[in-house]
């Protein structure tokens, strides 16, 4: 039994490390702590140095603050090593009763398959995207509805065993468990979806540290992500090289450019070159945001979309300068805090996604099951 009066989500970020301690009985006494750290979550290039001595150190204040000792958490994860496949199954019922357990199989033996031939990774989370029975499809099923044939198609979002063991044997280090692994772009675009009309056509870019996300939404529905390999470092290294400055100055300048005009006098700077460099790599990933979700209009049915510009390389583009980017589609932002981030890891724990399949550990479930349904069934 858990008798803890905090639950703890950290969002291990390429360039952040960001944790959130919540009360379960006084909310507002919920706090975070946020330490900068580089980290590399590529498998060619993993690297978690020095991302450990940061996690001790967030661990040991979060105990100070709360009081008590942590030794589990949920942690949502940005790697460009994320990918995802999908799956549609069928089965035929002849006419028969549809029941939970029907359903729970099929899903089942769509993730033994996905695991079969991808030996080397974990899932993160499992999305049913779509029912179809007798050829008409439902968002939802109804309780022993007769059933001739259902088809089930499925999203696996997935990541390499190889980091998943990695992080676990970090955590370890800690005597911290890691309860649930989550992707923090999707986490955050489930988070936000409920700011916009639930028809739009929408698509969240996060622009991290070395990656961009991509993830659509028709409805509440997910009908693909994608992940681009060029993010807000690579800005950085635009800059550095085209002012032939050092890596931490470019930093400085990519983020205070529009907001310290002294500091680039002191360097000798020109704002419109320095505008320059940022937007033509801003549109540029842009560009391929807008040709990845293109690439899919046919599959997927796309016409018209809105986009929505998140995670920390969006950070340089305001209100203002956002309108400067030639680019032809209008670019939302979303203003992000580093608690709302923890807390989209909350509401993906909570099952704010009612089409995913939540996993619950073997212990808790009869034996031959392995996933459980909370929200498939009205």
């Amino acid at each position: 039994m858990n008798n803890k009066n905090f639950d703890v989500y950290l969002d291990l970020g390429s360039s952040n490390i960001r944790a959130g301690a919540f009360s379960k009985t006084e909310p507002e006494n919920s706090f975070q702590i946020t330490k900068s750290c580089v980290s590399d979550f590529t498998i060619k290039n993993f690297n978690l140095l020095n991302a450990g001595p940061t996690i001790e150190e967030i661990i040991l204040t979060l105990e100070k603050k709360s009081k008590e000792y942590i030794d589990k958490i949920d942690l949502m994860i940005d790697s460009p090593e994320f990918f995802s496949v999908s799956l549609s199954l069928s089965k035929n019922f002849d006419g028969s009763k549809l029941k939970k357990e029907d359903v729970q199989f099929l899903i089942q033996d769509a993730k033994q398959q996905i695991l079969r031939n991808y030996q080397d990774i974990k899932i993160i989370h499992i999305i049913v995207q779509n029912y179809k029975i007798d050829k008409i499809d439902y968002d939802f099923l109804s309780t022993e509805v007769d059933c001739n044939t259902l088809c089930v198609d499925i999203i696996f979002i997935c990541l390499p065993k190889k980091i998943v063991d990695e992080l676990k044997k970090l955590f370890t280090k800690f005597n911290v468990l890691i309860n649930q692994i989550s992707f923090s772009s999707y986490a955050k675009s489930l988070s936000y979806r409920n700011n916009f009309t639930i028809d739009e056509n929408i698509a969240f870019i996060d622009m991290g540290f070395n990656k961009t996300s991509i993830i659509y939404y028709n409805k509440n529905i997910i009908k693909f992500f994608n992940i681009i390999p060029v993010g807000g470092n690579h800005i950085t290294k635009d800059i550095s090289k085209i002012l032939k400055i050092d890596l931490l100055k470019a930093e400085k300048v990519k983020l205070y450019f529009d907001k310290d005009q002294n500091f680039l006098n002191k360097n000798k700077l020109s704002l419109d070159l320095i505008q320059n460099i940022i937007f033509a790599r801003v549109e540029e990933i842009l560009e391929l945001c807008d040709k990845s979700i293109k690439l899919n209009q046919v599959s997927h049915g796309i016409e018209q979309f809105k986009m929505v510009l998140m995670g920390e390389g969006s950070k340089i583009l305001d209100n203002e300068f956002k309108e400067k980017i030639s680019f032809s589609k209008v670019i939302n932002l979303i203003e992000e805090t580093n608690l709302g981030i923890c807390e989209s890891a909350v509401k993906v724990s909570q099952g704010i996604n009612k089409r995913e399949v939540v996993v619950v550990p073997k212990k808790q479930l009869k034996t031959g099951f392995f996933e459980k349904i909370f929200h498939f069934f009205n």
